[in-house]
């Protein structure tokens, strides 16, 4: 078993409180939820989780992000449960909210977590060899938090015709095509809808209409431009996720976040 605690102050944008990995999981039950987002994953067995009164069950490579103050609840359901888990703070903790579309519970399936796993397994490799770069680690975690953005959680809906004929072709278009001068009446065209109709579908499905999610998927992107690629000017990561004016970008960001895309690449509030 392998568990790991920040120990440095906090200056990072995100970094991780806590992450481990083999972790020969007990039961837990936290009434008044956890304060901070938390991930926990499946690495052998399978766990049964209850959040807020609904029961799940997570089998190997399974995963869930969970966000702060959510009752809930796990207990093993096989002889043996290893975990791995992470924990995630930050300067601008508040905005892993943004970054996962303001969902309250994120399911992940194996795929995802297979993946997942690979980046908390070198996670912890790093914790292994000290001293710790804190801000490579911060890099570390937001890759992590990367995984949350593409995984809509929408249940059965996604299986629905409507979904798969309308919203999932947009979806794919958005996030292939994002750094092009789309517009929703562009958008709503491919799929032979009015504007209207699009909007009521992904307020549907997705909770908010296609040009903010457009636009989030847009911020999303920028914000990994701003930590992963530190030589980048800011007029580059405007045009490459579709800004033809960098005022613009930046007046948007800033309105989104709350701070500008300079003060969130240093870390600045």
């Amino acid at each position: 078993m392998t568990i790991y605690f920040r120990n440095t102050p906090l200056r990072e944008p995100f970094t991780f409180e806590s992450v481990g990995n083999h972790w020969d999981q007990e039961e837990v039950r936290r009434g008044t939820g956890y304060p901070l987002y938390h991930y926990l994953q499946t690495e052998k067995g399978v766990g049964e989780i209850e959040i807020q009164g609904k029961i799940s069950l997570l089998g190997e490579g399974q995963g869930v992000l969970i966000a702060p103050s959510i009752r809930h609840s796990y207990r093993r359901k096989s002889k043996e449960w290893l975990t791995y888990f992470a924990t995630f703070t930050g300067i601008m903790e508040n905005g892993i909210g943004t970054l996962t579309g303001n969902r309250k519970i994120i399911f992940v399936e194996k795929g995802t977590g297979l993946a997942i796993a690979r980046q908390l397994d070198a996670v912890l490799a790093k914790f292994e060899t000290p001293p710790v770069d804190a801000v490579a680690l911060s890099v570390d975690c937001y890759r992590l938090l990367m995984n949350f953005m593409d995984h809509m959680y929408v249940g059965n809906m996604a299986k629905e015709e409507t979904y798969q004929k309308y919203v999932e072709p947009v979806i794919q278009k958005i996030e292939t095509e994002f750094d092009a001068d789309l517009t929703v009446q562009e958008l709503a065209a491919s799929v032979y809808v009015t504007p209207q109709y699009l909007s009521r579908l992904f307020m549907r499905f997705l909770g908010c209409p296609t040009h903010e999610y457009l636009l989030r998927h847009r911020m999303n992107v920028a914000k990994k431009y701003l930590l992963t690629k530190p030589n980048m000017e800011i007029q580059e990561i405007a045009r490459q996720v579709g800004f033809g004016s960098t005022s613009h970008f930046i007046a948007m960001f800033k309105k989104k976040t709350g701070v500008t895309p300079m003060d969130f690449r240093t870390g600045r509030m």
